[in-house]
């Protein structure tokens, strides 16, 4: 029998009692009493309904936010108890960027479910994925410094990072020669993350984001390297999207002399006492693909 509590976790996620009802197979008016029962119980509105979604009001999305770190608790706890320690099952919902995807997270994916066929897996890609309650997301990957502090957030690795431009672009402009020299450049920037990012060498050396020129912002970092190859200016880089064209000189690497800070990747999950088997285990397969990564590029040479 499905419990009331049940019933709003799925009625939320699903984002209208049709497909909710359909879910877990009873009627839709049956699914209606169950809530109005519970928003009974707790003397408190809990949903917002319409012919076409419903959505929870103020006290609700609180309601649920608190019942779903609740329930998966008890699922975690349950998966550690049954489970034991070698077993990898159940459903995981990673959230990341597309360009972090591609090169990182797709092959732990495919790796871990050739391990454990009962694994499902369901990535969710975008920008927006901070609220990781409102996305019902088990983790998510994150470059940079954690800013929500009731998550915790797991160190994986540091990508290398490369200052590069396209010949044609430095046929027009000097080339850089020092640090500072890149005042006097226009840059290509990777939108939202490096607007408001200095620019830090590994010797020290920082050049502040308000001293750089850009006339171009973009949140694919696939598409500028499509920009950067035309010509539009420099760029802060990882190593990984460039290697290729550096080897064969279709883009030049600036300042080699003066290597750049890498990105910091964190895994970022609901603080709980119980880390799955499924979680535990992906944060330890994406941590080492990261690190193999980052050797296979210091290794190269451009």
């Amino acid at each position: 029998m499905i419990s009331l509590e049940q019933a709003f976790l799925q009625v939320v996620e699903a984002g209208s009692f049709k497909k909710a009802a359909e879910h877990l197979n009873i009627e839709a008016s049956s699914l209606s009493r169950k809530i109005s029962a519970l928003e009974s119980r707790l003397k408190v509105k809990l949903l917002y309904r319409s012919t076409t979604k419903t959505q929870p009001t103020e006290f609700g999305q609180t309601y649920y936010n608190g019942l779903r770190r609740i329930v998966d608790e008890q699922m975690a706890l349950e998966e550690e108890i049954i489970s034991g320690v070698s077993t990898i099952k159940g459903k995981l919902r990673i959230g990341s960027t597309v360009d972090l995807s591609d090169q990182f997270i797709v092959p732990v994916i495919q790796s871990m479910q050739k391990q454990a066929p009962e694994l499902s897996i369901e990535l969710i890609l975008g920008s927006d994925i901070d609220d990781l309650a409102k996305k019902n997301l088990d983790i998510a990957i994150r470059i940079g410094p954690l800013t929500d502090s009731s998550l915790i957030a797991k160190p994986l690795g540091n990508i290398p990072r490369v200052l590069v431009a396209s010949p044609e672009y430095l046929e027009t402009r000097e080339t850089p020669k020092t640090p500072e020299d890149l005042i006097d450049h226009n840059f290509v920037l990777y939108f939202p993350a490096q607007i408001k990012t200095d620019i830090d060498f590994l010797d020290g050396t920082n050049i502040p984001y308000s001293k750089l020129t850009s006339n171009i912002t973009v949140n694919s970092l696939r598409s500028i390297h499509t920009i950067v190859k035309g010509g539009a200016g420099i760029h802060c880089g990882p190593s990984w999207l460039y290697c290729d064209d550096l080897k064969a000189g279709k883009l030049v690497q600036i300042l080699s002399s003066h290597p750049v800070t890498g990105f910091s990747v964190s895994a970022v999950y609901a603080s709980r006492s119980f880390l799955p088997k499924k979680t535990s285990e992906f944060i330890a397969q994406i941590s080492k693909q990261i690190e193999n990564s980052r050797k296979a590029i210091l290794e190269l040479t451009f």
